[in-house]
């Protein structure tokens, strides 16, 4: 009989709820109950409830002071700030693959994505946005391989398990209009310089340039939200978005 409790049915219990959370099946503030999850998941108490704080962990969940979870909503205020640690951990490793020395066969592999990415860049249709966000995610995950650092590759992961944070998130949210695949080509020519400053071993250069990419993402969303909100439910997670940034507190007289 199957231990309740063991590692493969929490990571499958985490990934579905993951996917339910991402795919808008629960609302912001929406309370995680558990009955009803055990019943439409399949699974016992125990696998469910370290899912839960498994979630909670991540940022999805926000644990309740009397007990249990509801889903959190984010601002967009929380997506900035996500993509800009995003950005600046990206920077890091671009830093350590630059510092460390990278390999030929790791800079060739990024030129041949990069060389891919800018002949899609200039096309119109969504069969090449979506095989651009394909690529472009790739040529992330090359890069953050290149740093050689387990402890950088632990923190982006724990950046992008929110989808919204992602490299090329709301691309394909802004696929028909004309700006966006302008930012496609703006994106295209930083991966160039990138790479030029990696293979010169030009530290500080390539952190810049890292940091600055990463922030081609937030005029995506900025693009997406005041454009095309209507194709925003091609982002993951973006049911959990508050569109409207939130009032700033007032001064108190």
């Amino acid at each position: 009989m199957p231990n309740p409790a063991h590692p493969t049915q929490i990571t499958k219990t985490v990934l579905r709820l993951r996917e339910l959370i991402f795919n808008g099946e629960f609302t912001p503030g929406e309370r995680m109950s558990e009955l009803p999850l055990v019943d439409l998941l399949g699974v016992s108490r125990t696998p469910l409830r370290l899912a839960l704080a498994e979630l909670e962990h991540e940022g999805l969940l926000r644990g309740l002071p009397a007990g249990g979870y509801v889903v959190r909503e984010f601002t967009r205020g929380d997506v900035r700030d996500a993509i800009e640690l995003r950005g600046v951990l990206e920077g890091t490793a671009a830093r350590f693959a630059a510092e460390r020395g990278a390999t030929a066969r790791d800079l060739n592999a990024l030129r041949a994505i990069n060389e891919t990415i800018g002949k899609l860049a200039h096309r119109a249709d969504f069969a090449s946005f979506e095989r651009y966000v394909q690529l472009n995610d790739s040529f992330h995950v090359r890069l953050m391989k290149m740093a050689r650092s387990p402890m950088v590759e632990r923190a982006v992961e724990g950046i992008v398990s929110l989808p919204f944070a992602r490299a090329s998130a709301f691309v394909l949210a802004d696929s028909e209009l004309s700006l966006s695949r302008d930012l496609l080509i703006v994106g295209h020519r930083q991966h160039a310089d990138l790479i030029e400053a990696i293979e010169l071993r030009q530290s500080a250069r390539a952190e810049a340039l890292a940091r600055e990419h990463a922030r081609v993402a937030l005029t995506h969303l900025e693009i997406a939200v005041d454009n095309h909100r209507d194709e925003l439910n091609r982002v993951p997670g973006a049911s959990l978005i508050a569109l409207a940034d939130p009032e700033p507190a007032s001064e108190p007289a």
